[in-house]
């Protein structure tokens, strides 16, 4: 007695072989050719009264290369040069799982297409005051001198000098951990000390840092304030020191709020 299949809707010779390897629940890697080649060919039988003939031509294809794999399994198999024997539904297998994986990621696609339209996001909403300020300031006169490579070396030492400082033996301890640094914090310490301050030096402000995340963050900082021409680095000469230097004719000094943004 045989048994009936009757499969759901399949777009090309590929997902059909899928749904006939799912039906008979068969190993993707150990296709029985023989039993799958039988039901493919019925199969393809009654596609030709429903389908046109160039879309017949592509399962016509996959139907002689089920012909010609199903003669070749009851040959005797060649070997490779290691002497292994070469499995001539291996071409096949790889088609087919490749073809899985692009329909899996589709279909996944598809998922993400459908969830993005439940999602609506807010229009970005700036105060008037940010806006509208222009900044009327020339960043070649602040950085005259200053190159960004020279704050990279400063950087790059500073960093090297506070790893000198670890102790291999306590680091083996662990670490404590801490509150997280804020730029927004960094922000208002470097405005209220350049105000105290006027003038001082860049290397010796990454030096006062307690930890990495301190000079990164402290790093990140003042390169802000340069941005929005509060402070600007000076260097009298060349490898000489990096001096940050308070600037008073500055039109714009961020507000609270605005430095809150930056968290």
């Amino acid at each position: 007695m045989s048994l009936e299949y009757r499969l759901d809707a399949f777009e090309g010779p590929l997902d059909l072989l899928l749904l006939l390897i799912e039906k008979n629940k068969v190993d993707i890697y150990d296709i029985p050719i023989a039993e799958i080649c039988d039901q493919y060919m019925e199969y393809v039988t009654a596609l030709e009264s429903e389908r046109d003939l160039e879309t017949l031509s592509d399962f016509l294809v996959m139907a002689s290369t089920l012909l010609d794999l199903k003669a070749k399994m009851l040959l005797p198999r060649e070997e490779d040069e290691n002497g292994e024997e070469i499995d001539p539904r291996k071409e096949l297998v790889e088609r087919l799982i490749e073809y899985q994986e692009y329909k899996m990621m589709a279909k996944q696609l598809k998922e993400y297409f459908f969830e993005s339209e439940g999602a609506f996001f807010r229009e970005q909403e700036l105060p008037k005051e940010v806006r509208e300020y222009v900044p009327d300031l020339d960043l070649s006169e602040l950085l005259e001198g200053v190159s960004p490579e020279k704050l990279r070396d400063v950087f790059t030492m500073v960093m090297r000098r506070q790893e000198d400082k670890i102790d291999p033996v306590r680091s083996s301890f662990g670490n404590i951990e801490k509150d997280p640094v804020r730029i927004s914090d960094k922000l208002v310490g470097l405005l209220r000390f350049g105000r105290e301050k006027k003038r001082f030096s860049f290397r010796k402000l990454l030096e006062h840092q307690h930890t990495k995340a301190d000079i990164i963050v402290t790093f990140l900082a003042c390169l802000e304030l340069i941005h929005v021409g509060q402070i600007y680095a000076k260097q009298d000469e060349q490898f000489g020191e990096i001096e940050i230097v308070w600037n008073d004719e500055c039109d714009h000094e961020l507000t609270i709020e605005e430095i809150e943004q930056y968290d």
